[in-house]
């Protein structure tokens, strides 16, 4: 194995790993600028009021895309296993 292929294996898994986080972070920012915007418009400054809404979605999208990354990650340890085979 040269340097070339594992700098190839690196990225592959550092797009991974933003392909895994992305969807939940998304939510995540999502849900906290609609609940920061709903304070703003109500006056509500509740500094608490952020999490328990969050949690739920974060917990929910984790659900939703539990056998998406599944499968990416299954992708990935195949092509990892073919090229340990191919050695």
């Amino acid at each position: 194995m040269n340097g070339a292929e594992v700098l190839d294996i690196g990225r592959d898994a550092i797009w991974l790993t933003l392909q895994l986080c992305a969807p939940v972070l998304i939510v995540g920012l999502v849900v906290g600028v609609a609940i920061g915007l709903l304070q703003a418009l109500t006056q509500v400054q509740e500094a608490t009021l952020v999490f328990a809404p969050k949690i739920v979605a974060i917990f929910v999208s984790l659900l939703l895309f539990l056998p998406l990354m599944g499968a990416l990650m299954g992708a990935f340890m195949r092509q990892i296993a073919a090229r340990i085979a191919g050695m």
